[in-house]
């Protein structure tokens, strides 16, 4: 696959049209399973890796920093770190939570050792902190920057509100910016992001980097009335079949895959792509098997009556 990089923001980071989530790292993937599918991802061209420090915390056993550590092992192993763009997050962690300049701090130097790498190519702000005033959240990530430890910011979860807020504040004093934004969209859950935050993204030059693109595995077709899925993510994603706009949207994945001889989730992802601002949707694989289905946003290229069909579906 040779699909052309995108430049992400204002940055001088180039990224694959499809960021490889990390969430499933030391979850439903284990280090084996998670090493094959880095390998296959890459060997298909892809560069850009997601990742958070609180990844995956959530599952008994698990401290976080499971997926940092199985990320860093592989890059290790084969040796690539300038070949990939490695993504990860703060404010989740158990033991670093919130946004305090110390936290983030702290928090940094602990997803470095976890990557076993001397910086990260792009740091989020996880959740936004409101009681934190953007003025210590910046400063504090323009520290990591300034230290070489980071080289570009961005957010997650966060209003336009205080975007607006933490732009101007990093314009009036010379500092670090934020790149990219990391919101929740795709077909079924547009409302978080179109208006006033991806409005604001267009103006500012910024990239959507979107989350829950395929919603927690709804989109890739597999879940239809009468069916039951194995997957960890079954009950959210089933909650999507009970929706009047979630069955539009199924048949018109369906009828538009079809013309295309393509998987759902590829067309699905191919519409989320197609978005203003959008750079790379964020998608994982907990197998190899699942991987083909979602490269395929690199190649597949909608019409405008498809997306037209599309949007109007999810409205």
């Amino acid at each position: 696959m040779t699909a052309s990089l995108r430049k992400l923001g204002s940055s001088d980071l180039e990224v694959f049209p499809l960021s490889l989530g990390g969430n499933v790292f030391g979850w439903t993937a284990d280090e084996q399973t998670s090493f094959a599918v880095l390998d296959a991802y890459t060997a298909a061209g892809g560069n850009f890796i997601d990742t958070a420090d609180s990844y995956s915390a959530w599952v008994e056993g698990n401290q976080g920093g499971e997926s940092e550590t199985i990320i860093g092992k592989w890059v290790k192993a084969r040796g690539n770190r300038s070949d990939v763009v490695i993504a990860t997050k703060v404010s989740q962690h158990p033991q670093f939570k919130g946004l305090t300049a110390a936290n983030i701090k702290a928090a940094a130097d602990a997803s470095l050792r976890r990557l076993d790498t001397d910086h990260i190519d792009l740091y989020y702000t996880h959740f936004d902190q409101p009681e934190v005033p953007v003025e210590e959240i910046i400063g504090a990530l323009d520290e990591l920057v300034k230290a070489g430890k980071v080289r570009h910011i961005a957010a997650s979860n966060i209003t336009a509100e205080r975007l607006r807020a933490s732009l101007d504040f990093s314009d009036r004093e010379g500092l670090a910016r934020y790149v990219a934004l990391q919101p929740h969209y795709n077909l079924v859950s547009r409302d978080t992001y179109e208006g006033p935050l991806q409005d604001l993204a267009a103006r500012e030059g910024l990239s959507a980097v979107p989350y829950f693109s395929l919603a927690s595995g709804f989109l890739t077709g597999k879940y239809r009335p009468g069916t039951t899925v194995d997957s960890a993510r079954a009950a959210g994603a089933g909650k999507h079949l009970e929706s009047e706009r979630g069955q539009k949207v199924l048949a018109a994945l369906d009828e538009i895959a079809q013309a295309h001889e393509a998987p759902v989730a590829t067309v699905a992802l191919a519409w989320l792509a197609a978005q203003p601002t959008v750079t790379a949707p964020i998608a994982s694989a907990r197998t190899v098997d699942q991987l083909p289905a979602l490269l395929g946003v690199a190649e597949l290229r909608l019409t405008d009556e498809e997306l037209r069909k599309l949007t109007q579906a999810s409205a």
